[in-house]
């Protein structure tokens, strides 16, 4: 009950443009609804790039995305649309590692064998259950 709360406030407050530690509050269009479908993600910025990670893998959200090739981000009032290009798995595990070095200690439930310190070939070995999207 406790973690869905918080769950519910870091919605919210993302929602209306405040972010908790790199939050974000995003929409896709669904796959088979066509309705826009939110959710909370953590922005990557590298090199003046922006990526989506899913450390819970090959979720809904990943699903829509794909099938959507776009993404809009930003509160509720003002989201701004962004294509994506999905990341390829050779180029994943520096990507991976500097989303760990940042989020691990919300996402390390969803991460097993994996931290910040993992080696490349570790990270290499989990890119394809953790899908990367840049945005253009």
């Amino acid at each position: 009950a406790a973690a869905r709360f918080a769950n519910t406030v870091i919605r919210k407050l993302a929602e209306a443009g405040t972010s908790i530690a790199g939050t974000r509050a995003s929409s896709v269009r669904g796959r088979k609804s066509g309705k826009r479908r939110g959710v909370v993600i953590n922005l990557l910025t590298v090199d003046r790039v922006d990526y989506l990670v899913s450390p819970r893998g090959n979720t809904e959200w990943v699903r829509n995305v794909r099938a959507a090739g776009e993404i809009e981000i930003g509160p509720r009032w003002r989201p701004q649309p962004a294509g994506v290009t999905e990341v390829s798995d050779d180029d994943k595990p520096e990507l991976l590692r500097r989303y760990l070095q940042r989020w691990y200690w919300q996402v390390k439930g969803y991460v097993p064998g994996l931290t910040p310190d993992s080696s490349d070939d570790e990270l290499r070995a989990a890119a394809s259950s953790f899908p990367v999207f840049s945005l253009g």
